[in-house]
């Protein structure tokens, strides 16, 4: 029973480590002063507006919804087969094939983004905005390949050898009968991928140039000569934007839908 207590004032303390950040910004967002206090003097809307009237927050956030949208379908257009392959296969390649399309995940996020500046920018000479599509491309793979591949373990590949019994193709089974069956993983891989692109530093640092650049790397520039709380206000936005997100996710999938 201590030991019970003990595991639940544990979770309780990491619980409230995590929250509190959160609800103090939430709360500086409506501060009427134009530094960043807590607890604030007053209330007020104007950093919000502020918001919605800065070029350089509109046009990056922009960027980085358009950026994280394409590397994602990307990955997934490319992870997705990826995945497949490496579960109906059974080659003495495929365990260095999985830590190669993971390897991404274990190199530090600074080494990845000066790899990748050394190659696209350095090498290919590509423009800025294709070089940030490919750059997220490569780095949001591993995670849709994990969690793709994750539910493929749990599908029964005995419906697909019956659909292709039946006289349908390959091709035609994979789209008729395996994707619909990994819906929740595919669904969970755009948002795991999505989110990693879209809050990605390193590499976007790397890869940005002259008049692009994307909101994490606009904030940080931003923080480093101000400290009003329209930095707070974006975190607001972004975080009412996830809420919406997952609302959305639940009422088609289902919240649990996801850790199958």
């Amino acid at each position: 029973m201590n030991k019970q207590y003990g595991l639940a004032a544990f979770s309780m303390l990491v619980f409230l480590f995590l929250i509190i950040p959160l609800v103090i910004i939430v709360v500086t967002a409506f501060g009427e002063e134009r530094t960043i206090r807590f607890p604030i003097d007053g209330f007020t809307l104007k950093w919000f507006a502020a918001v919605f009237k800065s070029r350089s927050f509109m046009s990056s956030l922009r960027l980085s919804f358009r950026l994280a949208l394409y590397a994602t379908l990307l990955s997934l257009a490319t992870g997705i087969p990826a995945a497949y392959a490496l579960g109906r296969t059974a080659f003495k390649t495929n365990g260095f094939l999985r830590g190669f399309f993971l390897s991404p995940t274990f190199i530090p996020g600074i080494v990845v983004g000066y790899a990748l500046f050394q190659l696209i920018v350095v090498r290919l000479n590509m423009s800025i905005f294709s070089g940030l599509v490919l750059g997220h491309f490569l780095v949001t793979l591993p995670y849709v390949v994990r969690v793709v591949g994750a539910s493929l373990e749990q599908f029964d590949y005995s419906i697909e050898e019956a659909a292709c019994s039946l006289g349908c193709h390959r091709v035609g089974a994979f789209w008729r009968v395996v994707l619909p069956n990994i819906t929740s993983g595919i669904a969970a891989a755009f948002m795991l991928a999505f989110i990693n692109s879209f809050n990605n530093v390193p590499v976007s640092m790397f890869l940005t140039g002259p008049g692009v650049s994307t909101l994490p790397t606009t904030l940080m520039s931003y923080i480093e000569y101000s400290y009003d709380p329209s930095v707070s206000a974006i975190s607001v936005l972004l975080m009412g934007i996830t809420m919406i997100l997952m609302f959305f996710v639940e009422k088609t999938l289902g919240i649990g839908s996801l850790a199958k």
